[in-house]
């Protein structure tokens, strides 16, 4: 079958939410002026075996409508009718297809339709998505994170975002974005002059001229990287699965932070969050507007990815040494979900995207520390309880195939987590690897701490503190699980994709 007909839809159970012709344009002479405009792409998030979101945005208010199809000609598409682009939404919106067949890649078409002409359609926006699997086969995505970071921007002799052209030339299935999406604290500079001498100039716009504090300015941090080619590019082809960090509010926040930086009018963190959730969900394709940034996203039987966040219900950044098992970084509801949902996956790996690394230490300022590790190696204190927790109630149930991935501290890293090397022993011997930033200052690396027997088996960092993009070490890394063997290879890949370090791990045995 080369596209999707009818009949499939009907046996998918979801012939009603499509349509099947767009509404006739008029007869206008000139309609070239008064037709919307797509102005940001189209994006793709949360593919799932059946169902996929589509995200756009216009230039004015307009009906949202998808054509979707097996052939890159989009010939035997069918059509979904989505929602109204208003100016409550910033001009963006969201499609959750359905009813789409699994482990394959699918070709979509965007258009608005104007509402003061109705028929009057925008030129249309192509883009691809790939769903998930329900059959054993070779599955690979990529990750990184810490995107125009540290007053990096967009610099189109230095090739703009160009990590973003490396990872779509891996045709991978999907991009597991690790945090820090955008960076609402780091105005632009127009120019930084390089350490020889050369000139970094930057792209600005007014949004990224100063830190974000009004829902109009967290909305422009989005904007700003989509106006990258390869940024652009590459989303239009790649199903994303999103998290966020502290970047898209301001560096190291808590709730009920109360600032002490003068930059910010606004002191109050639970307000800045607030218009910062709302800008991600408008412009980064996740699901809904309301409701827990964690969540599960199945991709058949060799992978489940298991979203944390650990932002939203994060405790206070203090010397993080106490023995309260109820506070942390995840809360106890999203503990309790982890903790089940590794229980019952039957995917053979179980892949823990945790925007903080484990065993890193991440201090913020002299005495405070910003995540799960305090660089003490004895016994777990503070944030390492709940994670002590996870680790023991799997293990004890027996559950195999962890790996966490995570981004964060701008450098790329893999970790090898034992009980033998550890100060507490019940849990089974996992892999953590680390890959950023994708164009930000680079760093590194941090201090371990040994509570957890972590062993650094491969580090690449830079020379210098925020070494520029221009310098390199740039960094994502690549999964490749093997659809036979059930295999997961791992690739840490510099910015032009070249492979700096690889190591396959062997699919454990069923339980």
């Amino acid at each position: 079958m080369t596209s999707i007909d009818r009949r499939s839809l009907l046996r998918a159970g979801v012939a009603g939410g499509f349509l099947s012709a767009l509404p006739a344009a008029p007869a206008f002479a000139d309609v070239t002026k008064s037709r919307p405009v797509l102005t940001h792409g189209v994006q793709s998030g949360d593919a799932t075996a059946e169902s996929a979101l589509v995200w756009t945005r216009a230039d004015r208010p307009g009906r949202m409508w998808v054509e979707v199809s097996r052939r890159p000609d989009l010939r035997g598409a069918r059509r979904r009718r989505g929602p109204v682009l208003t100016p409550d939404t910033d001009f963006t919106g969201k499609v959750r297809l359905r009813g789409l067949p699994s482990g394959e890649r699918l070709f979509c078409s965007v258009r608005v339709e104007s509402l003061d002409r109705p028929g009057l359609l925008s030129e249309p926006v192509r883009g691809q998505l790939t769903t998930a699997p329900t059959r054993r086969r070779d599955v690979s995505f990529v990750w990184t994170g810490d995107v125009v970071g540290q007053g990096w921007g967009i610099d189109p002799a230095y090739g703009g975002l160009k990590i973003f052209e490396s990872m779509r030339a891996r045709r991978p299935d999907f991009l597991l974005h690790s945090g820090d999406t955008v960076y609402a604290d780091g105005p632009l500079p127009a120019q930084v002059t390089l350490p020889d001498g050369r000139i970094w100039r930057n792209l600005v716009t007014e949004e990224k001229s100063k830190v974000a504090e009004t829902l109009a300015e967290y909305r422009g941090q989005y904007a700003y990287n989509l106006l990258d080619e390869a940024y652009r590019r590459f989303a239009a082809e790649v199903p994303q699965v999103n998290q966020w960090d502290d970047h898209e509010v301001v560096n190291n926040w808590y709730p009920g932070e109360i600032l002490d930086d003068a930059r910010y009018t606004e002191k109050r963190v639970d307000v800045l969050a607030a218009r910062a959730h709302q800008a991600y969900h408008e412009w980064v394709p996740v699901p809904g507007a309301t409701g827990p940034v964690y969540r599960r996203i199945p991709y058949g039987p060799l992978l489940d990815v298991f979203v944390l966040d650990m932002r939203t219900y994060k405790d206070v950044n203090d010397g993080n040494t106490y023995a309260d098992p109820h506070r942390g970084l995840l809360g106890d509801e999203q503990r309790e979900w982890l903790i089940r949902g590794l229980k019952s996956s039957r995917a053979t790996w179980k892949v823990i995207a945790n925007d903080l690394p484990l065993g890193v230490v991440v201090p913020d300022g002299p005495a405070a520390q910003e995540g799960v590790a305090q660089g003490d190696p004895s016994a777990p204190k503070g944030r390492e309880l709940e994670f002590a927790q996870v680790l023991r109630e799997a293990h004890r149930a027996g559950v195999t195939g962890i790996v966490f991935l995570t981004a964060d501290v701008h450098y790329t890293a893999a970790h090898h987590y034992d009980p033998a090397r550890a100060a507490v022993q019940d849990f089974a011997p996992f892999w953590e690897f680390v890959s950023g930033p994708a164009h930000a200052g680079a760093f590194g690396p941090n201090a371990m701490d040994g509570t957890f027997g972590p062993e650094a088996k491969f580090v690449h960092a830079p020379p210098a503190a925020n070494t520029s993009p221009a310098q390199g070490f740039q960094h994502f890394g690549e999964v490749r699980i093997d659809g036979r063997s059930g295999d997961f290879r791992v690739d840490l890949r510099d910015r032009d994709g070249v492979s700096l370090w690889t190591t396959t791990l062997k699919a454990p045995h069923r339980r």
